[in-house]
């Protein structure tokens, strides 16, 4: 239900490895570099070539794997892995993936990053016909998919069934003898192919190719169907009806700065979005600028660069906590991110400063950081916000709040200001981050192959099970202020 959504959130890392020996370390060390997209639970299952063993638990992944003889059992030259944060399903062991389902005629993992927007249609209609979930994760939908088309091969019922979800899908499936990838027709997650010698990785960013020394092959496209087995690499398509819409978000914060999606570094695209945010919303009269750690610091270096003014570093972060986003209440959120930030007081105090973040959700956090740098002796803070106002929920894998509590929904940009108790606030434009990004050979996509709907509220495919629930919403939304 679209009442069920809960905060921005990231969504979940996936790593394959096949035809490279420990396979199951390599996918330790990719998931580690994937840590940022998960938090809540991480998994691997290998394969021998003749079994598949599986590891799974919630927590962390060093946590998971505390135990150096769990990792060691899963043996072989090929293996899936999955560090999870919860865009459906609850936070429950039998939601940790990969998923491992046995079958008389084959096992099968299947690791999935991503939200499908039919879920709860599809799960209907499958119970119906007889099927049982063992998990209530949308990702179980695509097996019983699979294994309902029994007059069919093993991928073309994958094909077809691969047809029949829709939203936003990175899936890993390994079986005994190969490893396949799908994206879904928008390639909204990100998905990409690497070597390391003879040996084949899939993984979601290119950050985890390079911890392992990987070297990158290919971005898999929309719609793209990757088979991989001893006879090599396979490219092949479960749909020809595609439009590349990546999650423009992923840029703007969810994605490793170090990463490369579909040919930008997003370290890079940070930076511009920080040198057009100056343009667009310069500050008079600051003395420094500061960015938000971690993911808003490419930008305030490009707002500082363009704008002339010193980059300072004015908050540190403690490295030794989660995400303060993850916390369940507002009351643990806003002590979160008291623990979380730290202002640093013989470089604020007296200052007129900048403060660049990536975006405001609730706007707790900014609300908080505001109020650090002014306990810290800050005469003037001035917020300034590298992606456009956050004014519409995400459904292809990002758990984002409900409109009600989006504070750019339900306040305009003077209002946010004294919500959160800034001297000013600005907001990057949309077609400047669209520019900042500028993803090549991208132009005959609409918003340049990016999905900006968390901004305009035009999403690029239909919202199927969420679509009611969704208009019901800006109704009630248009109610209250039209009541204001």
């Amino acid at each position: 239900m679209f009442n069920e959504i809960k905060g921005l959130n990231e969504e979940c890392g996936v790593f394959g490895v096949f035809g490279a020996s420990q396979a199951s370390q390599l996918t330790y060390f990719g998931l580690h570099t994937l840590q940022h997209r998960g938090q809540e639970g991480a998994g691997i299952v290998s394969s021998d070539g003749m079994r598949l063993y599986q590891h799974r638990d919630r927590g962390l992944l060093a946590d998971v794997f505390s135990n150096p003889a769990d990792l060691t059992r899963l043996v072989g030259k090929a293996a899936i892995g999955h560090v999870r944060y919860g865009t459906s399903g609850s936070n429950s062991i039998a939601n940790v993936q990969p998923f491992l389902f046995h079958f008389y005629d084959g096992d099968i993992a299947l690791a999935h990053n991503g939200n499908l927007t039919n879920a709860k249609s599809l799960k209907r209609r499958l119970e119906k016909n007889g099927a049982v979930f063992q998990s209530n994760s949308d990702t179980e939908i695509l097996i019983h998919l699979i294994r309902q088309k029994q007059d069919c091969d093993f991928i073309t019922a994958l094909k077809q069934s691969l047809t029949e979800v829709k939203g936003g899908f990175a899936f890993l499936l390994l079986q005994k003898d190969r490893l396949i990838a799908a994206l879904d027709p928008n390639g909204f997650r990100p998905l990409v192919i690497g070597k390391l010698n003879e040996a084949y990785i899939v993984a979601s960013e290119t950050c985890a190719l390079d911890v392992i020394g990987a070297q990158f092959v290919r971005d898999v496209m929309p719609g793209e169907l990757i088979i991989i087995d001893k006879d090599g690499l396979k490219i092949d398509c479960f749909t020809k009806d595609t439009q590349l819409a990546v999650c423009s978000m992923e840029y703007v914060y969810f994605a490793r700065p170090d990463s490369i999606i579909h040919g930008v570094t997003v370290h890079n695209a940070r930076k511009q979005m920080g040198r057009l945010l100056a343009k667009e919303h310069p500050t008079q009269k600051a003395d420094m600028v500061i960015g938000v750690p971690n993911s808003s610091l490419s930008a305030a270096s490009g707002y500082a660069e363009a704008a002339g003014l010193p980059y300072e570093m004015g908050l540190i972060k403690s490295q030794y906590i989660a995400r303060t986003f993850i916390q369940p209440t507002q009351e643990l959120r806003e002590r979160g991110v008291k623990m979380k930030l730290s202002a640093v007081r013989g470089v604020v105090e007296g200052k007129s400063i900048v403060i660049v973040d990536d975006s405001i959700v609730r706007g707790t956090t900014s609300k908080q950081i505001v109020k650090l740098l002014r306990d810290a002796g800050a005469v003037e803070v001035h917020m300034r916000i590298a992606s456009p106002p956050f004014k519409y929920p995400c459904f292809y894998g990002i758990d984002v709040s409900t409109r009600s509590e989006l504070l750019a929904a339900n306040h305009s940009v003077e209002e946010m200001c004294r919500v959160i108790g800034a001297d000013s606030l600005e907001f990057l434009s949309i077609e400047s981050l669209i520019k900042a990004i500028s993803i090549p050979n991208a132009n005959k996509y609409p918003n340049g192959g990016l999905t900006v709907a968390y901004f305009d509220g035009q999403y690029p495919t239909p919202l199927y099970d969420y679509e009611a629930d969704y208009l019901k919403s800006l109704q009630q939304q248009t109610l209250r202020k039209e009541q204001c």
